[in-house]
């Protein structure tokens, strides 16, 4: 029954669930994970079938936008057949996934029948070298390819994700926005956030605000406080001569716990209150218990919601307060 809401202690009412599929992916992104990773067994990692599960007990209680990340969520095996599962739920108004673009090529046509609603593509460079560098992996010529799927395929909500690093990649933030307004896309600008132990760059160094950023774009593309939001954590800024809005993730520089209406269930189905704090409520442990069991499933949301913090705290110094990648986490 759809006949409550989740409301934490705080007085925010929850109606934003982002989940993780896998935390597989084709690219090996600096800031994500290592060059090298261990992934999780399989019998660690939430069923399709139980992640569908989840997403039903949260729309039951007035969630109505939904997000599935990875990892790369398309490079699991099967996994059309969740967001066909998944895009059938009623109640939700708002079905998005996060992407590196790799795979939308093949699939944009699909997740666009399934019911997706929106799409984030990750992309922070638009020079090969500095692409395959960034990424590891990667193939610049392949993501580009997807963002022309995505577009063909009928999606009017493309929006690019792009993290910005001092000194490797901040010199392409102009051309990141006249690509957006080309291509009549959006874009957020994301402040790295310190979760995993990485050794590949020093996060304190390569911090770069999204002060930095807007002054930069603002210098040749004046931008309006826009009101616009997609339900997240951007704040929206709009250009006079362009329907396309800029949009900035700030972590570090401008707090956005006040309003935060979001959990994330990890890949192994561990429901996290707050991107920036270990506590977590293991789901993968109730729905094996008690196997299509909704209504425990809801009971242990419920009571785990009442625990979510007021605020994370991340800091901009290169420390580390959180152990997991972001590919467990879920982009």
């Amino acid at each position: 029954m759809m006949n409550e809401q989740l409301v934490d202690p705080f007085g925010r009412c929850i109606t934003y669930v982002r989940m993780s599929v896998t935390d597989r992916c084709d690219f090996r992104c600096v800031y994500c994970m290592d060059e090298v990773m261990t992934f999780l067994p399989r019998e660690e990692v939430l069923s399709l079938e139980e992640i569908t599960l989840i997403a039903r007990a949260f729309t039951e209680m007035g969630v109505n936008k939904l997000r599935l990340t990875g990892g790369e969520p398309l490079v699991r095996k099967d996994v059309i057949s969740l967001f066909n599962g998944i895009g059938s739920l009623p109640g939700l108004d708002d079905f998005c996934l996060t992407t590196n673009g790799s795979q939308l090529v093949r699939f944009a046509a699909d997740l666009k029948a399934a019911g997706v609603t929106r799409i984030n593509i990750s992309l922070d460079s638009l020079n090969d070298a500095l692409f395959k560098e960034l990424t590891r992996t990667g193939r610049l010529e392949q993501v580009l390819e997807g963002v022309n799927a995505a577009c063909d395929a009928g999606f009017d909500k493309i929006k690019l994700n792009a993290v910005i690093l001092k000194g490797r990649n901040d010199h392409e933030i102009l051309d990141l926005v006249h690509f957006i307004r080309d291509k009549g896309l959006d874009i957020s600008f994301i402040e790295e956030m310190p979760l995993g132990s990485i050794s590949e760059h020093d996060r304190a160094q390569t911090y770069c605000s999204s002060d930095e950023v807007r002054s930069i774009i603002d210098e040749k593309y004046p931008l309006a406080s826009s009101s616009e939001t997609t339900g997240g954590p951007s704040r929206y800024w709009s250009m006079l001569d362009s329907p396309s809005r800029v949009g900035f993730i700030s972590p570090h520089s401008h707090n956005f716990c006040g309003d935060c209406n979001r959990v994330r269930v990890t890949v192994e189905g561990r429901l996290l209150l707050c991107l920036g704090n270990e506590n977590s409520v293991d789901l993968k442990a109730v729905v094996r218990r008690y196997p299509g069991d909704v209504e425990r499933l809801k009971t242990s949301i419920r009571e785990a919601i009442m625990h979510k913090p007021k605020e994370h705290h991340f800091t901009s110094d290169g420390d580390v307060q959180i152990v997991r990648f972001m590919n467990t986490t879920g982009g």
